[in-house]
């Protein structure tokens, strides 16, 4: 059997790996004595290997045999994919109905979570725990509750969410407060409302930094903001169009991340950006800055070169037709390897995609890049960056609290009224389940 390229969920809102359709040993996570359904097959005389070939070429006759399609683990997305289909059952040939496909594969993660907590488990990282992702670059306060959920289904298990502008110029200093406070606290509660560890940057941004009075007014309010628990980093921090203005704010920046040991996050301006990269890492050797503590993002082809060269943590924001594309991206993991290669969606309030991590890192498996490499550049580098000040740990999604929606932020809730709240001890259940 071809070995797998990406370890990751098995199925997902938004995607289905090839293995689920196509691998006859998509049931070999069932393993070190666990059991439960399959017996039953045995003892009709059909052998695993068949019955395993059996259910998958249904299911890609079924759904067309696209590789990486939508396909959900519920009885009324499987009743609604069926449409009139009839499928046969490997073990006793009679008839496959939405609710026992929906059973089946329930009964599949179920055991292979359990498998995993078994001694010996171990993924293909060196132990790591395999197919989770960080988005070290995403504008949740933008997004839905449809994206968190997705989002944790695609193997997401935290993001970070650098202070930014909102789409038009704030004129108070109030405002940018009430902002920091957002992204710092009611952000970071309804993240872990869905299963996803939240963090933030704090920092005055390169595009609103050119009303002055104003910018050291901000300026002055982030010391209160760069000790909450959950920040990670200032940021981001930049340029925009390359004013004095923006000059100052970004040195004094500098200075201040400095004093509070914190690591930066650069934004890189989206006009004359090679220009711009390289006056900002000429600003940051100036004022003696550790490289190694410094992410450059919205990288591109033409600043990559010199952003590694020099020392630094060389991010890409997944932006449709702008920034930078998934095919790109592999082109360029295939060329300079994953070492200090960051990959994000800075998916904001404008179009842009939530899943842009998780379905880059599939298309560098289909690609034929290892599972190592992508694990590098989606989860480990990120980690190890946006660690160093101790505020992200592993073992916050590890060991993570229960998810319980009844609980209240000042009062506030996730849920509206007659909806039931999504109670669940510690544990990633659907997420954890994974093709080995």
């Amino acid at each position: 059997m071809e070995p797998v390229k990406w370890v990751g969920p098995l199925v997902g809102k938004d995607v289905v790996y090839k293995q689920v359709l196509t691998d006859p040993g998509m049931f070999s996570i069932i393993y070190g004595g666990v059991s439960g359904a399959m017996p039953s097959f045995h003892r009709r005389g059909m052998k695993q290997d068949a019955q395993d070939r059996r259910l998958c070429e249904d299911i890609g006759q079924m759904t067309g045999s696209p590789p990486l399609g939508s396909f959900a683990c519920d009885a009324g997305t499987l009743q609604e994919l069926m449409a009139g289909k009839t499928l046969r059952c490997p073990c006793c040939d009679g008839p496959l109905t939405a609710e026992k496909l929906a059973r089946l594969l329930s009964d599949v993660q179920r055991l292979a979570a359990a498998a995993s907590d078994q001694p010996g488990h171990a993924s293909s990282n060196g132990g790591q725990p395999a197919g989770m992702i960080i988005d070290p670059h995403a504008h949740m306060i933008s997004r839905t509750t449809d994206d968190y959920e997705a989002m944790a289904k695609a193997g997401v298990v935290a993001v970070i969410e650098p202070a930014f502008w909102l789409g038009q110029p704030r004129t108070k200093v109030g405002s940018y407060v009430d902002y920091f406070a957002m992204i710092s606290g009611f952000e970071r509660f309804r993240a872990g409302q869905f299963g996803i560890r939240h963090y933030c940057t704090i920092g005055l941004n390169p595009k609103e930094a050119n009303n002055e009075a104003l910018a050291e007014a901000v300026i002055d309010a982030l010391p209160r903001f760069l000790v909450k628990e959950g920040v990670v980093a200032m940021g981001e921090l930049g340029y925009d169009e390359q004013t004095l203005l923006e000059d100052k704010a970004l040195r004094t920046q500098i200075e201040l991340a400095k004093e509070f040991a914190l690591p930066i996050m650069i934004h890189t301006p989206h006009r004359d950006k090679r220009a711009g990269t390289q006056r900002t890492m000429d600003v940051l050797k100036e004022h003696k800055f550790d490289p190694a503590r410094c992410v450059i993002d919205h990288n591109n082809e033409e600043t990559i070169r010199e952003v590694l060269d020099r020392g630094y943590w060389c991010a890409f924001s997944i932006y449709p037709q702008t920034k930078m594309g998934s095919e790109r991206m592999a082109v360029l993991v295939e060329r300079f390897g994953p070492e200090r290669l960051i990959v994000d969606s800075a998916c904001d309030w404008g179009v842009s995609d939530p899943l842009a991590v998780a379905k880059t890192a599939r298309l560098m498996a289909q690609r034929g890049v290892s599972a190592e490499v992508i694990h590098q550049v989606v989860y480990i580098n990120a980690l190890a960056v946006y660690g160093l000040n101790g505020e992200m740990d592993e073992l916050h999604w590890l060991a993570p609290a229960a998810i319980d929606q009844r609980t209240l932020y000042e009062g506030n809730s996730v849920l509206r009224g007659g909806q039931t709240p999504r109670i669940e001890q510690p544990g990633r259940h659907v997420d954890d389940l994974r093709i080995l």
